[in-house]
């Protein structure tokens, strides 16, 4: 979710940027446009963390939000749901707007903030209860999913909720007056479209298929359990 802003280019490139016209006469990197989708999801955040809480079951423990879309921790920490709160931010860059927000919500105490990677480098094995990575199948000319660290950080009896959508009470109103800026945001950050069986496959290969449950009400979703 950070921003970097560069230098202004006096040539477009095509597939990233949109028009100076579309933007208000500056050109979006991929930082800038991350930060107008995790803002513009803003609105979704209460409805898919009743998803969440529903799936964990729990108040307590440490919960972990996972890379570039992260957010619904704050509506977590806010409803203390859970013990501890902490992001693994990654890709590089995102660490500093995931700061911004925390201070902006008064949470900067409540949320610790890591830089990390895929491999979720700095978070402790057998340390995470709830594990959240939203945004996380879609996207892999940013960033690849390793379902085995993320197996590896859960605790004994520790959820990870992976995935993508809406989930299932976000109401139709709310998913409508963000839908159309939200497909066209994704498509700039290379979206791809992922079905079933590939994550399946992806589950495999992780030696995770046993221990996965894939969940198609209210997006694509994987739950782990340890």
């Amino acid at each position: 979710m950070g921003i970097q802003t560069k230098r202004e280019s006096t040539k477009p490139i095509r597939g990233l940027h949109r028009t100076r016209e579309e933007t208000g006469g500056r050109q979006m990197t991929k930082d800038t446009l991350l930060e107008e989708l995790n803002r513009l999801w803003e609105p979704i955040r209460p409805y898919l963390t009743q998803q969440v809480e529903e799936i964990y079951g729990r108040c307590d423990g440490h919960v972990l939000e996972i890379g570039p879309f992260s957010g619904l921790i704050f509506t977590l920490a806010q409803k203390n749901a859970g013990q501890s709160f902490s992001i693994a931010t990654f890709p590089r860059g995102t660490f500093l707007s995931c700061r911004q927000e925390a201070q902006k919500l008064g949470l900067e105490n409540k949320v610790r903030i890591i830089e990390s990677d895929s491999s979720l480098t700095g978070v402790p094995d057998d340390s995470v209860d709830l594990a959240i990575f939203r945004g996380a199948l879609f996207f892999p000319s940013r960033f690849k999913v390793d379902f085995g660290a993320i197996y590896r950080k859960l605790r004994a009896r520790g959820i990870a909720f992976v995935g993508g959508g809406f989930g299932k009470y976000t109401p139709p109103e709310v998913i409508s007056r963000i839908g159309k800026r939200s497909e066209e945001l994704n498509a700039e950050l290379a979206k791809v479209r992922v079905t079933v069986e590939s994550v399946r496959d992806q589950l495999r290969a992780s030696n995770l298929a046993a221990k996965a449950e894939i969940i198609t009400d209210g997006g694509l979703w994987i739950v782990i359990k340890k």
